[in-house]
């Protein structure tokens, strides 16, 4: 097995969130495990090769490489995704968006909707601002704790 298939096998399994891949194939046989730790263990009855060097970095770091503005903005006031799901920013295809930049929020406005599950959960602000910065697209899968609006 060549180190790019390897390399891939890795990356795939960090992208699904695999946490075993076994495979047999003629005189090779492999097991990769990533445990709780995101580290690696591979076992191979071809030569081993050290696994770390399979890692792929972490989301967030490949997010920040080639964007060092971001990370100023990291520490900015951001309504965040309460859940994993789908984003949508009006409450139907042809209704207005619940907010746009330059809207005053409160704690109770809803601002978005994230669907999960067949379920429509009305997002609120949980916060008091003004939105600077719409930072997903409508119709976007979005992670737990992924930055949805930036707040002024």
């Amino acid at each position: 097995m060549k180190i790019e298939e390897i390399k891939n096998i890795v990356q795939l399994m960090s992208q699904h969130d695999l946490t075993e891949f076994k495979i047999e194939a003629e005189e090779t046989r492999l097991c990769i495990k990533r445990g709780s730790g995101g580290g690696v263990v591979a076992t191979s009855s071809a030569p081993i090769i050290t696994p770390a060097a399979f890692q792929p970095p972490p989301v967030a770091q490949q997010q920040q490489i080639g964007e060092p503005e971001k990370k100023e903005e990291a520490h900015q006031e951001t309504i965040d995704s309460p859940i994993v799901g789908t984003f949508y920013c009006a409450p139907s295809p042809d209704a207005e968006p619940f907010v746009k930049v330059g809207d005053s929020v409160t704690p109770d406005t809803v601002v978005c909707i994230v669907e999960a599950m067949k379920v429509m959960n009305e997002i609120k602000a949980e916060k008091s601002g003004v939105i600077k910065e719409v930072l997903v697209e409508n119709a976007q899968p979005v992670e737990f704790g992924q930055p949805l609006f930036a707040l002024a």
